[in-house]
């Protein structure tokens, strides 16, 4: 890990995004939905941005925003971590200056005995020097 430069580096934070989507493998979860909670860590240098005071100079948090909602609120997949890679591998394709983007996918509402605050996902990818997949 510690070739991961970026971990000590600046990061744009998204925390509690909720949506409603259809994701999950049970037919009640495809045909009702059920509400989502996203969190969203993106590595970048921010330095020039606060120097600057310019947004070109950095990724705007409601472009990443938007991506978790057209993900989230868009076509049922059935795992939340085909959720949480469509994020990460879109925001990544989208902003060549993001270096590294980590993603939590919560579904509050689980249909399991016992109290839970949310139980979900979390995935954490690299850019590498060769090209990210598509999706």
């Amino acid at each position: 890990m510690a070739d991961r430069k970026f971990v000590d580096e600046d990061k744009l934070i998204l925390r509690g995004l909720q949506f409603h989507g259809f994701h999950g493998v049970k037919p009640e979860e495809k045909k009702l939905g059920q509400k989502f909670v996203v969190d969203v860590d993106a590595w970048l240098d921010l330095s020039t941005a606060g120097k600057t005071d310019d947004l070109s100079d950095t990724v705007s948090y409601t472009d990443i925003y938007r991506i978790v909602r057209e993900v989230v609120e868009g076509p049922s997949q059935n795992l939340l971590e085909s959720v949480a890679h469509l994020i990460v591998n879109t925001t990544l394709l989208k902003f060549p200056q993001i270096s590294a983007v980590r993603v939590k996918v919560g579904k509050p509402h689980v249909a399991v005995h016992g109290v839970i605050d949310h139980l979900g996902v979390e995935i954490l990818r690299y850019k590498k020097h060769e090209k990210i997949e598509s999706t």
